[in-house]
């Protein structure tokens, strides 16, 4: 019998799909990730003696590791097939290492997307081991076991047992905390707005109406501090004699976004989907290691998911050029590709993130995916898409109005042709208001009749907390991290219960606070943004060839052990406040308080360890069960869905996924539930799918009158 040929790949989903393409004369095994790492029971470099590694097997893997040499044994030829990046890279030398390979041999394989085609190329151009690659991850490894191991001991001797410290997960929880402490000492500056609702009368003799904006005042730019500064600039508004000054026309062309980086779907998926930065990640993995189609068999539909390059292969552009040719038309196809520029810190060892197949629609594949796997081919799909459609064009109006000293201005746009907009449009984390209009039909020197004149006051308002999808793009645009990194990075803060995410924004608990002021006064240049985006590109370098990754070490070290044992000196203990709440231990009589766990704010009896005595914190909403009348509580599911329960569960077994208000359906009696977009803008709907009659929110304001 013939020897076949060993491919070993990461996953077991990505092997079953390569497995498929393969056939016969092939063997694929997963090694599920790494099989080597440093041992969690000790630091694992050795600072006195240059900085040596000490990898060990990791627990678990030596099951994997025995069949995978069982297999190797027998094999004719090895391929390492790990993902196309410094930790793919480090896994095959750690898989070449343990299976005694010849390190010098073209033994790996390298892909973009899991597709027949892709692997039969990859296997015709096996290239030796980048141990610029394996270097940079290596670097990379020791450095943050040494920020890791070296200053969290000091943490739980100072603080609290179970903290951490990390070099990228220390600023992002510092960026979290400078940015709550921004919020808290910013001071509110009143101002107002002028609005005048002008008349036009038009061709039919009906009359529409424009509005355009107080700018001026005899000559000076209009600045309205207070409400009599505002009054006194109505009333001139509301007595001057208004003529149109200038009309200016243009056009506006607004380009398509470029193909997703993994921050930038990251971002978007936040945005308009509303996922986590972790399911994002999650479900895009699933699309790039295979699903199972109807007809196709199983496939990898989307390309490699850890990239921060915008760039597209020619024949993915060719492809894509002649769809949209044949799908829109001519007039959305531009006369040659869409070219973006990719950040000047981007690695572009990889394309950006598109469909394998652009003839594979969404629609075409919706019954073989998940919701959620739908959704976020979706959005990967008809972002690719657009990318390299035809600008959208918008005609514009600037229309310059005064009178009497008094300046007014009217801005519209209305969009005149589509172009990519037809496919996608690009969300933001703040959705302003559509700003097209209905252009008016006014020239130079007509008179301007006002009807109706407004003024609104308007504070400054501090910046606005992170979000996961901003913060990504914080720490991207600061150079900290790379692709894989912001999702865990972000999963991690939470989880060490530094940062909380409520309503999808971040708050910085107190634990997180502390940690925060320890790590900036004794540690600065870890929790320094600039610093560390410095060992990014310490860390290119070694991938590039041009530095020796022990010399980072050598580097770094020496001076980070000064700080370290600063700190050890100086640094006091730090008692955790605990806040006080107002329920009694119901096993030893004391006042339980809160504190912050793994997975949020839980009730704990203060004379711990005596009294081991534990509640979940109960958040109750001020709207009766609409089936029992008793209150209703805030949960979470287990997969971190919040929902809506009655306190006498299981007697009493109501739940709702939308929050219940107490009103009923007007039409079928239904209890009604509030709904929220984007805007802010509240509205409540019947929570019968049958019905789902809808009605204004009633605010505080209109309940009182």
């Amino acid at each position: 019998m013939a020897a076949t040929k060993l491919v070993i790949v990461e996953s077991p989903a990505k092997a079953r799909t390569i497995a498929k393409f393969l056939g016969k004369g092939y063997k694929v095994e997963a090694s599920q990730g790494h099989v080597r790492d440093l041992p969690k029971s000790q630091l694992g470099v050795d600072v006195e003696n240059d900085y040596e590694v000490k990898y060990i097997t990791i627990h678990g893997r030596g099951k994997i590791l025995t069949k995978i040499r069982k297999e190797a044994k027998n094999a004719s030829r090895i391929y390492l097939a790990t993902d196309p990046d410094r930790e793919g890279e480090a896994i095959s030398w750690h898989l070449a290492q343990t299976l005694g390979m010849d390190m010098e041999a073209p033994c790996r394989i390298e892909f973009h997307e899991i597709t027949k085609k892709a692997i039969a190329n990859a296997l015709q151009s096996p290239r030796k081991l980048d141990m610029g690659l394996v270097d940079a991850q290596q670097a990379r490894r020791a450095l943050d076991r040494l920020v890791g191991y070296k200053i969290s001991p000091l943490l739980w001797a100072k603080i609290k047992k179970g903290l951490s410290a990390g070099r990228v997960q220390s600023v992002a929880t510092r960026m979290v905390v400078d940015r709550e402490e921004e919020i808290e000492a910013f001071i509110p500056e009143e101002y107002w707005d002028i609005t005048a609702h002008a008349i036009l009368p038009n061709a039919r003799g009906r009359k529409t109406t424009f509005k355009a904006r107080l700018v001026t005042l005899d000559g000076e730019k209009a600045v309205l501090n207070n409400a009599e500064d505002a009054e006194k600039a109505l009333q001139r508004v509301e007595n001057a004699h208004f003529a149109v000054y200038s009309v200016k026309h243009g056009e506006k062309r607004k380009q398509p976004a470029p193909p997703f980086t993994t921050s930038s779907l990251q971002q978007e998926a936040g945005r308009k989907l509303n996922f986590t930065t972790q399911k994002t990640m999650q479900v895009v993995q699933q699309l790039y290691e295979g699903v199972d189609l109807e007809k196709e068999g199983t496939q990898g539909i989307v390309t490699y998911i850890r990239t921060d390059s915008v760039s597209v292969s020619a024949e993915a552009l060719s492809a894509v050029r002649e769809y949209i040719g044949e799908e829109y038309g001519e007039a959305y196809l531009p006369e040659s590709a869409n070219v973006f520029k990719g950040r000047s810190n981007a690695q572009n060892a990889h394309e950006a993130i598109r469909p394998t197949d652009v003839r594979r629609t969404p629609e075409s594949i919706k019954a073989s995916l998940t919701k959620e796997q739908f959704q976020l081919y979706r959005l990967i799909y008809s972002r690719f898409i657009a990318s390299q459609m035809t600008n959208a064009l918008y005609d514009t109006m600037t229309m310059e109005i005064g009178g009497d000293g008094v300046g007014l201005r009217f801005y519209g746009e209305h969009r005149k042709f589509a172009g990519f907009t037809a496919v996608y449009e690009e969300g933001s984390d703040d959705a302003a208001e559509n700003s097209e209009t209905t252009l008016t039909q006014l020239n130079e020197g007509d008179p301007v009749t006002i009807q109706e004149v407004n003024s609104d006051q308007h504070f400054t308002q501090p910046p606005a907390r992170f979000t996961e999808a901003s913060l990504v793009r914080m720490l991207e645009e600061k150079g900290i991290g790379r692709p894989s990194t912001y999702a865990p990075t972000i999963t991690t803060i939470i989880a060490r219960g530094y940062v909380m995410r409520e309503n999808k924004r971040l708050f910085p608990t107190e634990l997180g606070r502390m940690v925060t002021n320890v790590m900036t006064q004794y540690f600065a240049p870890i929790v320094d943004t600039e610093f560390t985006a410095q060992m990014e590109e310490q860390l290119d370098t070694i991938e590039e060839g041009n530095v020796e990754w022990k010399q980072v070490l050598r580097d770094f070290y020496p001076s980070f052990s000064e700080m370290l044992e600063e700190a050890e000196k100086a640094v006091e203990k730090i008692e955790l406040r605990e806040e006080p709440s107002d329920e009694v231990c119901d096993k030893c009589g004391a006042q339980m308080v809160y504190r912050v766990g793994r997975f949020g704010k839980f009730l704990a009896c203060p004379n711990f360890p005596d009294c081991r005595n534990t509640k979940p914190v109960l958040n109750y909403i001020d709207t009766s069960c609409p089936k029992c009348g008793g209150r209703l509580l805030e949960k979470t599911s287990r997969k971190n869905r919040k929902f809506f329960g009655c306190e006498h569960y299981p007697e009493c077994d109501f739940v709702s996924w939308e929050m219940p208000v107490d009103e009923r359906c007007p039409k079928c009696g239904t209890y009604m539930t509030l709904k929220r977009n984007r805007k802010g803008e509240e509205w409540h709907l019947c929570a019968n799918e049958t019905c789902r009659y809808r009605t204004e929110a009633k605010t505080e304001e209109t309940q009182e009158e």
